[in-house]
């Protein structure tokens, strides 16, 4: 069974372990990401999720096991839902689990939405098209942004 959790600060450190996973797997597509002097690579600003009532960290649990995360923002007056970062432990991905994470949180936060990938992540972009169609009944909308980015855009109910 997969279960979303929201992370608490008291849990902040356990993020961070995981996110480690997540930016080695992507040093693939941007090679300017490298260790730091410690053996680590730089931790991501999570202040936001402590903070900020639109942001929303969740651990990805398979039975009582982490598999991942998601990092979410949740749509304001002028900005859709959006998936910040989103990561299944290699491991477990090609399984179905994202995508039942992923609609899982489509269906906590209704609304509008916009998904994002980096131009060079094509596994990113194809599980994104796959799991937001499948979700949509094939309802939603793709474009490049001038930096290349892939973007689907949908709305939820």
């Amino acid at each position: 069974m997969i279960t979303l959790v929201k992370v608490l600060k008291k849990e902040e450190q356990i993020l961070h372990n995981l996110m480690q996973f997540y930016i080695y797997e992507f040093s693939q597509f941007i090679p300017a990401i490298t260790l730091e002097e410690n053996g680590a690579y730089k931790p991501f600003d999570l202040t936001p999720y402590w903070s900020s009532p639109s942001h929303h960290p969740f651990f990805i649990k398979k039975d009582e096991e982490f598999i991942g995360f998601a990092l979410v923002e949740s749509a304001t007056e002028s900005e859709p839902n959006t998936i910040l970062e989103f990561f299944i432990i290699r491991k477990y991905s090609g399984n179905g689990f994202g995508k039942l994470a992923a609609n899982d949180i489509f269906t906590l936060f209704p609304g509008k939405w916009r998904v994002t990938q980096i131009e060079k992540n094509e596994p990113a972009k194809a599980f994104w098209r796959s799991t937001i169609s499948k979700f949509t009944g094939g309802k939603f909308n793709e474009t490049t942004d001038e930096r290349r980015c892939t973007i689907q855009e949908f709305v939820t109910v």
